[in-house]
């Protein structure tokens, strides 16, 4: 029974395939204590991979006390009682400032219990499938950010529903998995009304939703409080036929349009806070400094990532919305 068989068309390196192979040989059972690996040279040459991609798993292997070597006879498993718990899968769909905050405290969090392999589908629906597919059977706990992505519900259903945990946007097809999300319809909204005495002074409210990564919920949220309290309101999807108002709030999630509003605005010798009004999305350190401070909605990514590794680790079946916050400065 061949035990180590590496897909070279994989995302996952080949070391990582072997690793996660022998560890699945042994819980299922296919692997015994003191059984014999595939020495380095038949790997090598039924997968035809270099013999330091093999020592490299064997290494990792050793170092993990799953296997032990002995000089001249080849690798050997030293337990079946190991955690293979140790490796999370984790999918985002790219890193920006505010997302490597999240990121950077679930390692931090998860400390030295949990090896982390990170991918990116960066809003490819086919990408999504195939990293998915390919880490199937490789992990013991999947952490998924789907995003605006359609149609991926069956490829998420061919992992184990016990193993997978959503992030950062949830839809009606994924309520039976565990979560933390945000609200976007509802964050919009809230600070939005929040905001209001503010809003009052310019004539008109401006949504600059011109890309495709971005929740729809903002769009919901966002009509819902013009309509409520009779703002007059555009939601603009093409930035090329973008021309900048005076006694205009604009509304940006995207930082791209909101440098080249500020730009705009610079150029024009609009007072930003005064003629021209700003909101963004997702507070960041620079968005403390540019343009005298600008207003965001804002979740806590940091306080995110953190209790997303306590309910991966105490394998929490709960659903979490991460609040969000208006951050009110000069550009309002």
């Amino acid at each position: 029974m061949r035990i180590i068989q590496v897909d070279k068309e994989s995302v996952v390196p080949a070391y990582k395939q072997i690793v996660s192979q022998v560890e699945m040989a042994i819980l299922s059972k296919r692997l015994f204590k003191d059984d014999r690996l595939p020495s380095v040279n038949k790997v090598c040459l039924e997968n035809r991979i270099s013999r330091d991609t093999v020592f490299q798993a064997f290494d990792e292997l050793k170092r993990r006390g799953i296997i032990y070597a002995i000089m001249g006879k080849g690798y050997f498993v030293k337990t079946v009682d190991f955690q293979q718990g140790l490796r999370y899968f984790l999918l985002f769909d790219e890193l920006n400032a505010f997302k490597e905050q999240l990121f950077q405290a679930f390692i931090s969090s998860l400390g030295e219990k949990a090896q982390i392999d990170f991918f990116f589908h960066h809003f490819n629906a086919n990408m999504f499938r195939k990293l998915i597919r390919d880490a199937k059977g490789n992990y013991a706990k999947y952490i998924l950010m789907p995003s605006n992505l359609t149609d991926i519900e069956d490829v998420i259903a061919t992992l184990p529903v016990s193993d997978v945990f959503i992030l950062d946007q949830i839809r009606d097809s994924l309520e039976g998995y565990p979560s933390i999300y945000q609200n976007f319809s509802a964050a919009m909204y809230n600070s939005l009304s929040e905001a209001k005495g503010a809003l009052m002074k310019y004539q008109k409210i401006k949504l600059i939703f011109t890309s495709y990564k971005e929740p729809i919920g903002m769009v919901r949220g966002f009509k819902r409080f013009c309509e409520e309290n009779d703002f007059s309101y555009e939601i603009v999807t093409d930035i090329t036929q973008f021309r900048l108002e005076v006694r205009c709030v604009y509304v940006v999630p995207n930082d791209e349009d909101l440098v080249f509003i500020i730009e705009s605005c610079l150029e024009k010798g609009f007072q930003i806070g005064e003629d021209v009004g700003l909101i963004s999305y997702n507070d960041t350190a620079l968005k403390r400094v540019v343009a005298n401070g600008v207003t965001t909605i804002s979740t806590d990514f940091a306080a995110m990532g953190k209790r997303l590794a306590e309910m991966v680790w105490d394998q929490e079946q709960v659903k979490i919305e991460n609040p969000s916050r208006l951050i009110v400065r000069k550009s309002l």
